[in-house]
């Protein structure tokens, strides 16, 4: 099963990302990941990337699904693929389905983690971390022992600028913009599985398997 995880920042896409791989024996590929591995071995296409990069140019979409392909080609993802931060836009959506066409292969189903903007507001900007140590601490789940000193090292804690409510207010607003298509996309093509993300991460685990699992009996 090739499945698409789509969810905005603090929805627990990475979270859910690797009990999903290690359920269903699929191999997890994130963009992030395969960017910096396509870096650090120096590819063709990894070097075709980092030329746009240095010139402080987005990577076209092209280089990215080609990319993509590359990855899911090999061995380890002839049973299955949960493709996590890819697509991200519309046209990536369209285009990765052209290109999977062309291997024989398809994507099965989208799962979309939903969670309230508030819920995501509170869970991104009550983080904070050690200035000295960079152990992570969180105002509302994992709070420190005393405020604003990290537990294990006593140095200062600090919020990144991501962080920061008013950022955090902008990163949704700029995901929903991209996502929101997307989601309707593949609604339209009667992939979409949503999800209440605004549970235990447990019970979201349990409700994606029960839904992903209900489609291939």
């Amino acid at each position: 099963m090739n499945v698409v995880l789509l969810g905005a920042p603090g929805a627990g896409k990475g979270t859910q990302a690797s009990v999903l791989t290690a359920e269903l024996g699929t191999v997890h590929v994130a963009s992030g990941d395969l960017f910096r591995r396509a870096l650090q071995e120096q590819t063709e296409l990894g070097l075709l990337a980092k030329s746009y990069m240095e010139k402080g140019e987005l990577v076209p979409d092209e280089v990215t699904i080609n990319m993509v392909i590359e990855r899911i080609r090999k061995p380890d993802c002839a049973g299955g693929v949960l493709f996590d931060g890819f697509p991200r836009t519309l046209s990536q959506a369209t285009a990765l389905d052209e290109k999977l066409l062309a291997e024989g292969r398809a994507i099965d189903k989208t799962v979309y983690i939903e969670v309230p903007e508030g819920e995501l507001v509170k869970r991104l900007s009550g983080r904070w971390i050690c200035s000295n140590c960079q152990v992570p601490y969180h105002a509302v789940s994992s709070p420190p022992r005393t405020a604003g000193r990290c537990d294990a090292c006593g140095g200062e804690l600090y919020q990144r600028a991501d962080d920061k409510e008013e950022t955090v207010r902008e990163r949704l607003k700029v995901f929903l913009s991209q996502t929101l298509p997307i989601v309707e996309y593949y609604e339209r093509q009667g992939k979409l599985l949503r999800v209440d993300g605004n549970q235990r991460i447990e019970d979201v685990a349990v409700d994606v398997l029960r839904l992903l699992r209900a489609e291939t009996d």
